[in-house]
């Protein structure tokens, strides 16, 4: 991934289902939440967009999702100008911070709604894909439980497996950890890094929750030796820098670039933020 490169993807692999923002601003009544931020994620890999509380970053997934418009720039997925596309044309899956489950429908209801109210596709095609997904993340058990019956991260989960029922290539998270305890925030982490890794999917997150960032930047799933059997383990250096980091600052970019260079920063700011 590389942030730098601005609107110019170099080869056809590079451009199918890559994300791109071209100096894109949007202002709120008198508040200006994104100033001209440049941004391109590369299909198949994650980049993570944190900062502090109003600094533009989950403005920045609803301009990409098309939940927002905004006043200038261009937004691109897989090289097309989306200012056009509604939201639901765009294939893109947008996982919401209150992960909104509806609470009258079962985890598998939850999980097939779009599928079951928006498709044609026959109802055992679409069982077998709740099924699927619901092994994916772990619920296969959990199929006739209610939302109120979970815990957060299963609920969490119940998001992610709705998220991707639909075989989207591109899945923004926004702030998936939030209110998580820590044991149960990596599972989520593993969640994404399983997404990322094994299904190819591109990944934005939105978090200020940079100890989550850094472990999926720095871990990769691994399959076993059946379908079931996920495993996960440090990625080597070089893999690690495919996952890019965008610290927003009142609508501004104030970094860009990996991990290592992240905490590795001088910078005043960053390191107030590290802290």
């Amino acid at each position: 991934m590389n942030v730098h490169a601005g609107l110019r993807p170099t080869t056809p692999a590079e451009l199918a289902h890559q994300i791109e923002l071209g100096d894109v601003s949007k202002t709120f009544a008198a508040v200006r939440a994104l100033d001209s931020v440049s941004l391109t994620a590369r299909a198949g890999e994650l980049l993570a967009i944190t900062g502090p509380s109003g600094a533009g970053k989950t403005t920045l997934c609803r301009i990409i999702a098309g939940l927002e418009t905004p006043d200038a720039g261009v937004c691109r997925i897989a090289g097309r100008d989306v200012a056009s596309v509604p939201a639901a044309a765009r294939r893109v899956a947008y996982m919401f911070e209150s992960y909104a489950l509806y609470p009258h429908l079962t985890v598998r209801e939850n999980v097939g709604y779009r599928l079951y109210e928006e498709t044609r596709q026959p109802l055992e095609e679409v069982d077998r894909r709740v099924e699927e997904v619901l092994g994916f993340v772990g619920l296969g058990e959990f199929s006739e439980r209610m939302p109120s019956e979970l815990s957060g991260g299963q609920r969490r989960r119940v998001a992610i497996a709705r998220a991707i029922t639909s075989r989207p290539k591109i899945v923004l998270y926004d702030e998936p950890t939030t209110g998580l305890d820590p044991i149960t925030a990596l599972t989520i982490d593993d969640e994404i890094i399983k997404l990322r890794d094994l299904e190819h999917v591109t990944s934005i997150i939105v978090t200020h929750q940079l100890r989550d960032a850094f472990h999926i930047a720095t871990h990769r799933a691994v399959n076993g030796k059946s379908n079931d059997e996920v495993s996960f383990e440090k990625a080597p250096l070089e893999d690690q820098e495919d996952t890019e980091f965008l610290m927003l600052r009142d609508g501004e970019v104030a970094f860009e670039g990996p991990a290592a260079e992240l905490r590795n920063s001088r910078d005043p700011y960053l390191q107030s933020f590290l802290s």
